[in-house]
């Protein structure tokens, strides 16, 4: 069978959970920030939005609103990471995109989902690592949280449906093989 480099690509994408300092270029971000725009949308309506934070005071204080709003969790396990000193929601990447999106419609979400795919993928593509990251979709709604996200260009009537970290990848770490669960694919004839 003939090699296919999207195929390829597919099965090559890893979640990374461990960055270098390195800086993801202005020509590599647009590109990844193009493909997430390329993605189905719900009646092509495309009321996404996408925020891309490359500045490392800003993530930092993104983390810690986040971190503010774990610590009045009733969630043990939430409050726990709300005051740990060295919690990082988004594994110190250079880069974090935030995916927001009007959530009027029901498939708002599922939009989103497709655009942070294809992030995934044009990332790997650019051999740039990333990593799903939920915490702010569950805290975007805490005042602090809610207002800082605003500041930095989040739409006030968006809810947060996940965002995407960017950054290369550490040498040092290991990259898990991919094993696919037996059972997961039926088809029927």
């Amino acid at each position: 069978m003939k090699t296919n480099e999207i195929l390829e690509n597919i099965k090559a994408r890893r979640s990374v959970r461990a960055y270098t300092n390195q800086q993801v270029s202005e020509d590599n971000l647009q590109a990844i920030l193009e493909a997430a725009t390329y993605a189905p949308s719900g009646m092509h309506l495309e009321t996404w939005h996408f925020t891309a934070i490359q500045n490392i005071d800003k993530l930092t204080e993104l983390n810690e609103r986040i971190k503010g709003a774990f610590a009045k969790s009733e969630d043990t396990r939430l409050q726990e990471r709300g005051h740990s000193k060295t919690y990082c929601c988004y594994y110190h990447a250079p880069t974090l995109v935030i995916v927001s999106n009007e959530p009027t419609q029901w498939w708002a979400g599922m939009d989103c989902a497709c655009a942070i795919e294809n992030m995934f993928l044009a990332a790997q593509s650019l051999e740039i690592g990333s990593c799903w990251i939920n915490q702010l979709g569950t805290t975007c709604d805490d005042p602090e949280v809610r207002e800082f996200i605003t500041s930095l260009g989040v739409p006030e009537n968006h809810k947060v449906y996940g965002c995407v970290a960017l950054g290369y990848v550490d040498p040092e770490t290991p990259m898990k093989e991919k094993k696919v669960k037996a059972g997961t694919l039926t088809i029927v004839k």
